[in-house]
């Protein structure tokens, strides 16, 4: 079980995770593993230009705004330029503006 959304709330949404299964988070996220199998593994990853900011508790307002200022990456991880998770992203960005 994976417990993802604000590292300092407990309003985080539970999830499942199978075999196979990839799970993207966005910046400002966080997350957690309440249980597992002994052959679970987790892997994290970055695009080339960015780094891992590993932060706990709640976001600071200089938090929030280094969220804010992480850009979208150009490819779905997993696949692609035209995969999926590209165009969520951008769907989301311009629903804020």
């Amino acid at each position: 079980m994976l417990k993802a959304g604000r590292a300092s709330s407990s309003a985080g949404r539970e999830v499942e995770v199978a075999a196979g299964d990839v799970i993207l988070l966005p910046a400002g996220t966080g997350h957690r593993r309440d249980e597992a199998s002994a052959d679970f593994l987790v892997i994290g990853g970055y695009p080339p230009e960015q780094h891992a900011d590993i932060k706990s508790g709640a976001a600071t307002a200089d938090d929030r705004i280094a969220i804010d200022a992480v850009p979208l990456p150009r490819f779905d991880p997993v696949l692609g330029a035209e995969g999926p998770a590209v165009i969520v992203w951008h769907s989301a960005m311009h629903a804020r503006s």
